[in-house]
């Protein structure tokens, strides 16, 4: 692995360390790109890297992208982000979680950790039991937030698809609006059943076919090949797996004049969204739509911290402004000729300080 400080995607990080524990066989990477706003916020990912340097890059994009998203949500909250790295077939143990907890608890309040890919709320259960830096553990009653961040995640995704509608194509609803999932995990199908209730007309795809083939049946939608999703002709593209799938050629193959979707670090890098612009496609900033989840996670800490129960509600109220900050974000790149995604970097970078 080369020196972080050497990566493309270093910006300025305050904190990066790479966690390694010889019993339990934990190996992971803590990045914080920013506690201006408050401690780093953000979810520990649990993936196998063939390359080492694959995991630091996705520690500081993703790390960088959390202080953003934060910003952009109106949080107290900071970018931080982990990424354990798992081995082939993926073995977890309770003493690797527990190690990660300790690293975690260390940093004395730096960062606090919640799930992300690979890592279930059981898991932070797990990891709570040994920190309290922990968010996204199971509510306690049905009008408390708290548990799996995705479901939230989705109902932000949700509402800034039917902005992005409005905006691009002036339609006030999604009913007969084609959109094309690209993956069907607790946020993808969560978007996928919310949009099916408003009348829809899905396509769904998912590198594990099973389960795409079986949300389609379940939703009266159409399931397609992962390597032909990009290429559907229809309103929407919603990228709902992981990131840096919108490069040169994946920006070509796009028929859809909108993508609108939740997974993270979409564009590959910097001037995709420019591209995206240059063909006419409307760009939904991932770290605006998708802000859902931290938006739950980060009410159940802080109230928890607080010593007070967090509301349902109040996520919801602050999860229903995220069409408003995609539209301010669209207007003003209408008004300047400048890409969506530069136009969102500049006001979360005005915002943290940067």
């Amino acid at each position: 692995m080369t020196a972080f400080w050497t990566e493309p995607d270093f910006d300025e990080h305050e904190h990066v360390q790479l966690v390694h524990d010889r019993n339990s066989g934990l190996t992971a990477i803590i990045a914080l790109h920013s506690t201006h706003l408050g401690p780093g916020a953000g979810g520990t990912r649990f993936w196998h890297y063939p390359d080492a340097k694959d995991a630091m890059r996705d520690a500081l994009r993703l790390s960088r992208g959390m202080s953003y998203k934060n910003a952009m949500a109106g949080l107290p909250m900071g970018g931080g982000k982990a990424v354990i790295l798992a081995n082939a077939d993926r073995a977890k143990s309770a003493e690797m979680l527990a190690a990660f907890g300790d690293a975690v608890n260390a940093l004395g309040g730096k960062y606090v950790t919640a799930e992300d890919v690979g890592i279930s709320e059981e898991d932070m259960v797990a990891v709570s039991q040994r920190t309290k830096f922990v968010s996204g553990l199971p509510a306690k009653d049905d009008d408390a937030a708290g548990g799996d961040p995705g479901p939230f995640t989705a109902m932000g995704i949700y509402h800034g698809i039917k902005a992005a509608v409005k905006y691009k194509l002036g339609k006030d609803s999604v009913s007969g609006v084609h959109v094309a999932i690209q993956g069907t995990g607790s946020v993808g199908s969560g978007v996928a059943r919310l949009l099916a209730n408003d009348g829809a007309k899905l396509t769904v795809s998912d590198i594990h076919a099973d389960r795409a083939q079986a949300l389609a049946t379940e939703l009266g939608g159409e399931f397609a090949d992962p390597e032909a999703v990009m290429s559907i002709a229809c309103d929407v593209f919603s990228p709902n797996a992981l990131g840096a799938i919108l490069d040169d050629e994946g920006i070509a193959r796009l028929e859809a004049p909108i993508v609108a979707g939740g997974a993270n670090n979409q564009l590959a890098r910097q001037g995709h969204g420019a591209k995206l612009a240059e063909r006419g496609i409307l760009y939904a900033p991932d770290y605006v739509i998708n802000a859902g989840g931290i938006i739950s996670v980060a009410m159940e800490y802080l109230c928890t911290q607080h010593g007070e129960s967090s509301d349902i509600n109040e996520v919801r109220k602050r999860i229903a402004k995220i069409p408003g900050r995609l539209e301010k974000i669209w207007q003003e790149s209408d008004q300047t000729g400048v890409s969506p995604d530069v136009v969102a970097d500049r006001m979360a970078q005005k915002l943290i300080g940067r």
